[in-house]
């Protein structure tokens, strides 16, 4: 027999104007305008300009900016009260799964694929070994090298092209292409990418020719940095030629297919903030880009009262009514969550630049203040993941270069004195012992650990090792120079 029951739950949702704020707190200002843009397409009740003074009669224009809710302006019940215009969705509202692959125009430039082929048209070849060359081409990959092994090519040449061939015989193609523009493309390995790239250098021949024989005969040593071994095998008594020949190696470009990527994204840095300094004080600021100019068009508030006033039993003037208040609705509620955004921005920013004062006023990373977000959260009365939305997205011009905003956040190191370091501090203090170490017996993290230690950083081997990777710096072993 069939039970009926009742269950009560609690959930939390979003509204569709929470969505809105959270979608444009977290894209940066050079993504602003664009965003405005579509808004202003897509809402004719919406309009660039500032609001006429006769016209800012709504509740919120009356309050105080730091006390201006969302919220407390729109009464939701109110835009909500008709069923079809609770179906409406404005443009960016709510969860679409097209924004973030949505793909934006940018110039295209001749791919890798492209400018082999050309090279590959220039070879006495008959159509037969032009066809293993565009096969041999296409299994390059997108750093330039060919990793599938030359029978798999073979076969796949026999079953998909009905062409029966040896791996010798696409070897011997192979070479051919590895002559090709970039130097060391289509290698198999490491080791004779750096050899392609050795052999096609015409000058210094006596440092290239040392530097090619390193690679072929001492390969192993010379990756472990094994310098007495390569001198001892190779007989060389000559330092300043070894180290000539060692330092043309490292130059050489491990990844030559990257060189002529085609379709390259360049990211532009548009600062969000602008910080200054007047006699002794620090003065902050919004990027222009961040206020935008936006008001209701007067014509469409215009239309809808005279709407209001008409026959509401006539079904086209009440779908006439329902589509005017539902742009109304939408511009009201974009331009209020700029508003807010602009808000949550410089209330942020003030948090951080009173935590980090210091840094602000001098520059000198030492001063930097170990702080979290749970610190900026606390002190502006906004949750951790909205302060995380602005300091993922967001950069400071400063009077000593442009800083994004998760720069000033790091974890704290306990000292001598009892207080606590920020890692960045540690961090540049561990740069400038490797950068002063001596190459030719680089410091260890345990002879790391311990200098810092000496100089009052209470810090274990193994968070030496985690900071040293996260600057990009090898283990000893492999910053050692002859």
């Amino acid at each position: 027999m069939q039970k009926l029951g009742l269950n009560q739950t609690l959930s939390q949702k979003l509204s569709p104007q929470q969505i809105q704020f959270i979608k444009l707190l977290q894209i940066p200002t050079a993504e602003l305008m664009s965003r405005v843009e579509q808004e202003l397409e897509s809402n004719p009740a919406l309009e660039e300009g500032r609001e006429e003074p006769e016209s800012s009669t709504d509740e919120y224009d009356d309050l105080p900016d730091d006390d201006y809710s969302a919220e407390e302006e729109i009464n939701l019940d109110d835009y909500l009260r008709d069923d079809d215009i609770a179906g409406y969705k404005m443009q960016g509202d709510g969860p679409n799964p097209d924004d973030d692959d949505r793909e934006m125009p940018i110039a295209r430039g001749t791919s890798l694929t492209e400018s082999l082929l050309t090279q590959l048209d220039y070879l006495p070849f008959d159509e037969r070994r032009k066809a293993i060359g565009r096969q041999l081409i296409g299994s390059i990959e997108s750093d330039g090298y060919i990793r599938r092994d030359l029978e798999s090519i073979a076969n796949d040449l026999a079953f998909s092209q009905n062409i029966d061939t040896t791996p010798e015989e696409v070897e011997r193609i192979l070479l051919m292409i590895q002559q090709f523009d970039p130097p060391g493309i289509a290698a198999r390995d490491l080791q004779e990418c750096l050899v392609l790239q050795l052999e096609r250098r015409t000058d210094n021949y006596e440092v290239a020719g040392l530097a090619l024989q390193i690679v072929e005969e001492c390969f192993d040593e010379f990756t472990k940095k094994h310098y007495e071994k390569i001198q001892r095998k190779l007989d060389v008594d000559d330092q300043d030629l070894l180290r000539d020949a060692i330092n043309m190696i490292t130059r050489l470009n491990p990844k030559p297919g990257e060189v002529t990527s085609g379709n390259v994204k360049t990211q532009y840095i548009i600062p969000d903030y602008i910080l200054t300094e007047n006699n002794g004080k620090l003065e902050l600021s919004l990027n222009s880009r961040n206020a935008p100019e936006l008001k209701i068009s007067r014509s469409y508030a215009d239309l809808l009262d005279t709407y209001d006033k008409s026959d509401k039993k006539d079904k086209k003037i009440k779908e006439t009514v329902t589509f005017v208040k539902q742009k109304l609705d939408a511009a009201k509620w974009f331009i209020d969550a700029i508003k807010q955004r602009q808000q949550t921005l410089l209330k942020t920013m003030n948090a951080i630049i009173r935590y980090q004062y210091d840094f602000f006023l001098t520059g000198d990373e030492s001063r930097l203040k170990p702080m979290i977000l749970k610190d900026i959260a606390g002190e502006i009365g906004m949750d951790i993941s909205t302060v995380s939305r602005v300091a993922n997205s967001k950069f400071v011009q400063t009077e000593f270069g442009v800083y994004p905003l998760k720069y000033f956040f790091s974890e704290g190191i306990a000292t001598d004195s009892g207080e606590d370091a920020s890692s960045r501090e540690v961090k540049a203090v561990l740069k400038e012992m490797i950068d002063k170490e001596n190459k030719s017996r680089p410091l260890s993290d345990d002879k790391l650990g311990k200098m810092l230690q000496e100089k009052g950083y209470n810090i274990a081997r193994r968070t030496v090792a985690k900071y040293r990777e996260q600057l990009n710096i090898p283990v000893a072993r492999l910053r050692k120079e002859l």
